[in-house]
């Protein structure tokens, strides 16, 4: 039994791995996608958390939050995550420092898991066995031919919803949701996203148009800041057709105030950007408590244990990106079964560990550093 060691050693690594093929959604186009990997250890166990953030993310976590991190007892991770919170206050909690908080707020209920030998699911309570996902990726970098095998590709592994990226070329989104609906079939679930890339008009437009198409779900049609158009979007979108939103949100807060406003049908929330497991959790209480379904976006085998905690969660983003990243990484990926991901009970904590001779190639810096040691 764990009898109240501290967190003795804190270490951050940065990776960045190429794309299969260029990305790009309505707004934004990558070619590459940074993780930054946290391991805390706790005497010989080791909890491993990460984040998809730049490498700024790191320098926070070796600057700022080792020194509040390091020493503290292991089990105490809502404390840690307080300490952590506080340390932040001048920098800025939204952004950067959230995506760092994340990181090390997942390694911490890993290793708290890992020191109590219980799966991670276990330790925060299942309210669920398995977790929904719909496969994502359909970017609008894609050739037409590329974007219907992918989708179709996840229909035929039993996937019952996919999404697909649209916004960056308007008068070509009609033709590439067409597209989309015949690689997929009828009886398979159609999601679109535009990462904000529409004003309110265009989007009331699109909105009646992609119904007709059997369009369910409507992301980020405009921009999550604009409150006012995406409630505008929810009223007066055609029966059946769901207006989404939250992905990035870095508090529970911004949730709040996002469900006051009755900007969205389904909220998302990122556990690698609202600062781990820990702000996760309140955010899938509060959407709970306004009655209002979660969606976790992306990082999908990260976020799995944690979704099967929250009674109220829909299903989590199956990215493609995220997915080919984790499965290159990382050992304990699971794949899903007919359309959704359960987590594997054999295990203690969250069941990831790095593929140590597979990341080298990808490391960019790496930085240890000791309770007994000094920080800066």
């Amino acid at each position: 039994m764990y009898s109240g060691t501290g967190i003795h050693e804190l270490r951050v690594c940065v990776y960045e791995v190429p794309t299969d093929e260029p990305e790009s959604d309505g707004t934004f186009a990558w070619d590459s996608t940074t993780l930054v990997v946290v391991r805390v250890r706790s005497g010989a166990v080791w909890g491993l958390g990460f984040t998809y953030a730049p490498e700024a993310a790191a320098n926070l976590i070796r600057h700022h939050l080792c020194e509040v991190v390091l020493a503290r007892d292991a089990l105490d991770v809502p404390g840690t995550w307080q300490a952590m919170l506080r340390q932040v206050r001048n920098i800025g909690r939204p952004g950067v420092a959230s995506m760092a908080m994340a990181a090390v707020d997942t390694a911490l209920w890993d290793l708290k898991a890992r020191l109590l030998n219980v799966p991670l699911a276990q330790l925060l309570g299942r309210a669920q066995e398995t977790v929904a996902v719909y496969g994502s990726g359909g970017f609008t970098s894609y050739s037409e031919d590329r974007l219907q095998r992918q989708l179709a590709g996840w229909v035929e592994q039993g996937l019952k919803r996919v999404k697909i990226k649209i916004g960056r070329s308007p008068s070509e989104d009609l033709r590439r949701v067409r597209l989309a609906r015949d690689a997929i079939g009828e009886d398979t679930e159609l999601f679109v996203d535009a990462n904000g890339a529409y004003d309110r008009k265009q989007a009331l437009r699109f909105a009646q148009e992609f119904a007709q198409l059997g369009v369910t779900w409507f992301e980020e049609p405009v921009s999550s800041d604009d409150r006012e158009g995406l409630r505008l979007l929810r009223d007066r979108a055609p029966a059946g057709m769901d207006i989404s939103a939250g992905e990035y949100g870095y508090s529970v807060f911004y949730f709040r105030d996002m469900l006051a406003a009755g900007a969205v049908d389904v909220l998302q929330a990122d556990v690698t950007r609202v600062a781990g497991i820990t702000e996760f959790l309140r955010v899938g209480a509060l959407c709970f408590a306004h009655n209002t379904p979660l969606s976790a976006h992306t990082a999908p085998a990260l976020s799995l244990h944690v979704c099967t905690a929250l009674p109220g969660l829909r299903h989590l983003e199956y990215f493609h990106d995220h997915v080919r990243i984790e499965q290159l990484l990382f050992d304990g990926v699971r794949t899903p079964l007919d359309g959704a991901l359960s987590p594997d009970l054999s295990q203690p904590g969250h069941g990831l560990s790095l593929k140590e001779r597979h990341v080298r190639r990808f490391l960019v810096h790496q930085h240890d550093a000791h309770a007994d040691s000094p920080r800066r």
